[in-house]
């Protein structure tokens, strides 16, 4: 009897100890690992689902980070991502491939202080990529747009020269441009200067609706800093001094529903939504935060619901983000620790799990 019991508590205890090993393996695979030896991004911590995690292998040459790095954007179809940067005497814009190996720099002088930057007709045979820029001197308060290999090819507003006009364009710190399929465009201006707007233009340049107005109303701003379209033809649009997202009707501008219930400690950054359309990525630069909200159905907008943060290292300071659309990578543009960084989502058979 008492071998019996010896073995059965043998068993016991080596059924405990393999539960122990395999949690420690999980806790391995399911939590975000620290970029070693790439500054102040290390240290993230995940709270919620598990639906991203940190790929340390991207790039493969950060040392090509030399300045404060403000916007991100992603070409999913020729696999390229673009990366906007400031400094004196550093190149503007760095082009890595998804998997992180270093194309090229522009060394172009047609940029000053790029802030939101996108990639237009991706799937198209000739994409390309659109930077606002917020400087104060002869090339800013415009959005520019470049080829692939960074030259320049139009330029939104008047350079140099700050201001609210409509015909002919003006602006005054263009946050950031969203370019749908159709050629439309969604522009939200002020970051911080005069001019607190949300501008449609057709593809012709015209304007097609506004909301121009600053307050804490609806349909009013405080510095716009964000802007994205979902596939049921919403605009959504981080309202960034006013601590929420207001959320608009594509076609007709009608203003549809805000959320304010999730940044009542910081204000929302960036706001893009994933290619299985179930979340929004929300970036948070003063609590260092990357956070998931469901995506609320067709026909409703309801209140915010936070389901993972992605909690980043003190003084990282996310900024601007996008998303791969073919994979469901997430690159975030980091102006504290200097760096773009890519997340990787959890899957199973190419979707979200």
């Amino acid at each position: 009897m008492w071998v019996k019991k010896r073995g059965h508590s043998c068993l016991v205890a080596s059924g405990m100890a393999l539960l122990v090993v395999l949690l420690v393996v999980l806790y391995d695979t399911i939590t975000p690992q620290p970029a070693g030896g790439r500054g102040p991004g290390r240290g993230e911590q995940l709270r919620g689902r598990p639906l991203y995690r940190l790929d340390v292998s991207w790039p493969r040459n950060p040392e090509r980070f030399t300045g404060e790095v403000f916007g991100v954007a992603v070409n999913q179809y020729a696999g390229v991502v673009y990366v906007a940067q400031r400094g004196v005497n550093v190149p503007k814009v760095l082009v890595f491939t998804t998997d992180g190996d270093f194309l090229m720099s522009w060394n172009t002088t047609t940029l000053e202080m790029p802030h939101g930057i996108f990639v237009a007709d991706a799937a198209s045979s000739n994409p390309t990529v659109w930077i606002t820029d917020v400087g104060n001197g002869p090339y800013g308060h415009c959005i520019k747009q470049y080829s692939p290999s960074g030259r320049l090819l139009q330029v939104l507003g008047t350079p140099g020269k700050p201001g609210s006009g409509l015909n002919p364009l003006q602006f005054d710190q263009p946050a950031e441009i969203f370019v749908q399929d159709s050629g439309e465009m969604y522009i939200v201006d002020g970051d911080g200067g005069m001019n607190n707007r949300l501008i449609k233009l057709s593809r012709d340049l015209e304007v097609l609706w506004m909301h121009g107005e600053q307050g804490q109303g609806l349909a009013q701003f405080y510095i716009p800093h964000s802007v994205a379209v979902d596939n049921a033809l919403r605009v959504w649009v981080a309202d960034r001094g006013n601590k929420r997202i207001q959320v608009f009707n594509s076609i007709t501008g009608e203003w549809l529903g805000t959320w304010g219930s999730c940044f009542t400690e910081d204000a929302p950054y960036s706001i893009r939504q994933t290619p299985d359309r179930k979340y929004f990525v929300v970036v948070q630069l003063n609590t260092n935060q990357i956070s998931l909200l469901d995506a609320p159905p067709v026909g409703l907008i309801g209140q915010c619901r936070v389901v993972s943060v992605i909690q980043l290292a003190d003084e990282v300071k996310p900024h601007l983000a996008d998303l791969d659309l073919k994979t469901g990578a997430l690159y975030v543009a980091e102006i504290g620790a200097q760096q773009a960084q890519k997340f990787t989502p959890f899957s199973l058979d190419g979707t979200f799990l």
